[in-house]
This record gives structure tokens, sequence and C-alpha cells, in this order.
């Protein structure tokens, strides 16, 4: 997932609060579900940065890159050695290095789509580890402040096959991320979204 905006829009308002985190309300009033036959996986190469990484995220791609590495591409394997896996933006956060063509250094094609060297390897030897925590939560952004997260829904047209496969599921953004929602927030914080959304509009 790139980190810039590009012919897109961040969705942050109006808003809610659980715990120390606001939380965008399109989150529980959009319907999302990923289309990748569809979009081929842009995410991971529209954009000017690469994807926003954490310290946590470092320390786990550190910790499992031998693992990682024989399903990167022969370019990402190229640009690990050249200029390693990340980078520092002129916002001064953390970001995934890119190819001048605009692959995250993990990017790899398979079948016409691209898709995550860690997912891939993470699939295969199971180290519990399967994205950086940005690109697993897509399109949900979150902004750090000191005292508190901020969620919000990110709105662009290369998504808009999403949004049509999520209308005909009826699954909310936030159905659809839970999986990524739980592993950054805990099954409590989820729980207390789900009742949220379920009263919603009552």
């Amino acid at each position: 997932m790139q980190k810039t905006e590009v012919d897109g829009q961040q969705n942050y308002s109006p808003m809610f609060i659980i715990g120390n985190t606001i939380v965008s309300e399109a989150i529980i009033e959009q319907n999302f579900v990923c289309n990748i036959e569809k979009c081929k996986g842009a995410c991971c190469i529209e954009g000017d940065q690469g994807a926003p990484i954490d310290a946590e995220d470092i320390e786990k791609i550190n910790e499992h890159m031998l693992a990682i590495k024989p399903y990167m591409s022969e370019k990402g394997k190229k640009l690990l050695a050249d200029k390693g896996f990340y980078e520092i933006d002129p916002d001064g956060d953390k970001v995934t290095t890119c190819l001048p063509t605009g692959e995250c250094v993990f990017v790899v094609y398979e079948n016409g789509n691209l898709a995550c060297a860690i997912q891939r390897a993470n699939a295969e030897k199971n180290f519990d580890y399967p994205k950086p925590i940005s690109c697993h939560l897509y399109p949900i952004r979150v902004s750090n402040f000191k005292q508190y997260d901020a969620l919000g829904y990110h709105e662009w047209q290369l998504c808009s096959p999403a949004c049509t496969l999520g209308n005909q599921l009826k699954v909310q953004v936030y159905k659809f991320l839970e999986e990524p929602l739980v592993r950054k927030y805990g099954r409590d914080w989820w729980a207390e979204l789900d009742a949220i959304a379920k009263d919603w509009g009552k």
C-alpha cells in the first residue's frame, strides 16, 4: 500500500470514540471486499511513497528476513541489498523502499496480479507476521497522535471494484478487516466496535 493519497481522499468525519481511538463512521457505514481479480493488487504500486511501517514491523521483518527473501523478486532482492527495505520519507516517516517503477520492495507478480513476498512466506512458513500492519489494515488508515489513534477510511477510484463487491456481499469495512483490527487493537476493542455497528441507525 502506498502512503500518498493519489486520486483519493481520507474520510475521518464524523467520528466516535473507542478507548484511545477515534473511529470514522465510514468504517461501519461503507462496504468493502478486496477484489484482486479486478484491481490486480494495484495498491502495492500506486502512489509516490512506500507503505508506512512502524518499529514492530521493522523488528518482525528483520527477524524473518531469511524466510522472506526467497519469495522476493530479483529486482526486490537487488533493491534490498542496495537500499534496505525501508527509508525515511519527506514527512520523516518510515516507509518501505520502492523500485523506480513504483513497486514496493516486497512486491511479486503472480498470474498477472501483484502480491506480497512477506505474505507468501508467512503462508508457507507460518511465522505469524502476515504483512506490515498498514497494508493489512487497508483501506483503513491510522493517524497516530500522542494520546489517541484516528482511524479513517481511504476512498479512491482504484478500490471501486472492492466497494462494488462489498455492496454485493453486504460486508462492512470493519468486518472485512476484522483480523488486522484485532491484531492492532485486540479482540475486546473489535467487539466494542461490532456492538456499536450493530446498534448503528436503530
